[in-house]
């Protein structure tokens, strides 16, 4: 049943990536789609700006094309001719230790050559394929997971500072089967780390799916933020900008959507809902239909992250710009997170004379950094950035945004949580739960999702 015989109604909450492009799909499959969101845009936290010559993403500066559905999506929005991929340079990226960038090593000859790791380190990593399966892995964290099959090196100096990079993330809060699948799928199924790369490689060969390692990384001509201004104008008048839902309520004839739209308050009713809102806008929605998803929502922990965008002369940096920047442990005791060599990546976001570069502030490392004064944090972090980029001038440009709830945290406990949202949509049959807290935060897991959730209503619709 690839489409329907009649245009079924269904309210789909938020414009971001995974309303839009869930919305996108349950259009074409035929249902009368209305989409709800808050703001007067779309692309939620795709968000681009150009400002002074410099091309600046807010919120996600690519993503990487893990599943065929994106290329799909883009073709069929008419947005193929703005898709770009990123320098062949950037594939190199660095890691932090002791105030010297090391590039992280991608092979087995340039791990035994590479000093970001220490002799003992690597003849730990080599130990492995010996190290047995946990019997407690369910509820392990990143830390304890990598620590007893890798090392504390390789946790401290890898492991660390990629979840930083990924999840703005605590390796020792995120649960790694939650946060982690795929990681903790190769001990389960195989056994360890390196068979189940080994193994799993044959896998994916018979999958249209890449891995992240092997994905292509995009963007657009003119920032990510294109990618959800494009379905939305196939979407056209179906999306209702302006419009904050207050509540959900049971009704005759499925839901009620209580609404705010400029002031006015206003009602809708619906037998199928979709909400790909985050989780601590969704807990105030739903709790007047259980208290409990918004005791369970609220518990998704979502840290505060300052984005950090500034330009430079291109003569002024004293390193090579020749990958995609670097990632900074926390035992380097560094004011930021790591930087994205944004102009390298992607060579439009500025002109050929200048540098453009993207650092990040805070998360769950570092929560509480925010107290401080605000043009002070700025300025220590911009001298600590020109420090280890060999860097004498002040920027051309600097500007920033700050994300009070930034990526939601798959910690431990997660998955608890999950079941219980998998328990809600039983008890309360036409609703949908999706969005980045659920299935992987990535651009690239939202669009994977939004095809799981429409086969899902599918599915519902034929039963």
């Amino acid at each position: 049943m690839n489409e329907l015989n009649h245009k079924e109604k269904i309210v789909v909450l938020g414009a971001g990536i995974s309303g839009l492009a869930t919305a996108y799909r349950l259009d074409k499959k035929g249902f009368d789609v209305t989409i709800l969101e808050a703001t007067s845009y779309p692309g939620g936290s795709m968000q681009t700006e150009n400002q002074e010559g410099f091309l600046i993403d807010f919120g996600p500066n690519s993503g990487l094309e893990t599943t065929p559905l994106i290329s799909e999506i883009v073709d069929e929005i008419g947005l193929s001719d703005e898709m770009i991929y990123a320098s062949e340079i950037s594939d190199k990226r660095y890691i932090m230790r002791n105030n010297q960038l090391y590039v992280l090593p991608t092979t087995p000859f340039s791990f035994i050559r590479t000093k970001l790791f220490s002799t003992k380190a690597k003849f730990r990593l080599m130990a492995e394929p010996f190290i047995s399966r946990s019997i407690d892995g369910y509820y392990q964290s990143m830390s304890q997971f990598v620590k007893r099959r890798l090392g504390q090196e390789f946790l401290d100096y890898a492991i660390d500072p990629f979840v930083s990079g990924v999840f703005a993330g605590d390796p020792n809060k995120l649960s790694v089967k939650s946060a982690f699948p795929k990681l903790y799928r190769l001990e389960e199924v195989y056994g360890g780390l390196i068979k189940g790369m080994i193994k799993g490689a044959r896998e994916r060969k018979n999958s249209a799916d890449k891995s992240k390692k092997n994905a292509k990384m995009f963007s657009f001509v003119n920032g990510m933020q294109s990618f959800p201004k494009a379905i939305a104008l196939k979407l056209n008048n179906k999306i209702n900008y302006n419009c904050a839902v207050k509540s959900i309520v049971k009704s005759s004839n499925g839901y009620k959507i209580v609404f705010n739209k400029n002031n006015s308050m206003q009602e809708l009713e619906f037998k199928l809902v979709v909400s790909t809102l985050p989780s601590y806008c969704a807990s105030d929605i739903f709790k007047q239909l259980d208290q409990n998803i918004a005791q369970q929502m609220d518990n998704i922990y979502y840290p505060p992250v300052m984005v950090l965008f500034i330009g430079f002369r291109k003569e002024s940096i004293g390193i090579p710009l020749d990958g995609f920047g670097y990632l900074i442990p926390s035992k380097e005791n560094k004011l930021y997170l790591g930087a994205i060599w944004s102009s390298t990546i992607f060579p439009n976001r500025c002109d050929d004379n200048n540098a453009a570069f993207t650092l990040f502030v805070g998360g769950s490392r570092m929560p509480n950094l925010f107290a401080l004064n605000k043009t002070e944090l700025i300025t220590k972090v911009v001298n600590e950035f020109k420090e280890t980029m060999k860097i004498k001038e002040e920027p051309l440009f600097i500007t920033d945004k700050m994300w009070l709830k930034a990526i939601p945290q798959y910690n431990i406990g997660y998955i608890e949580q999950d079941n219980y949202f998998n328990k809600f949509e039983k008890e309360y049959p036409g609703i949908f739960l999706s969005g980045n807290y659920r299935g992987g935060i990535s651009v690239g897991d939202c669009i994977k999702n939004s095809e799981i959730t429409v086969s899902r209503i599918m599915e519902a619709q034929i039963n």
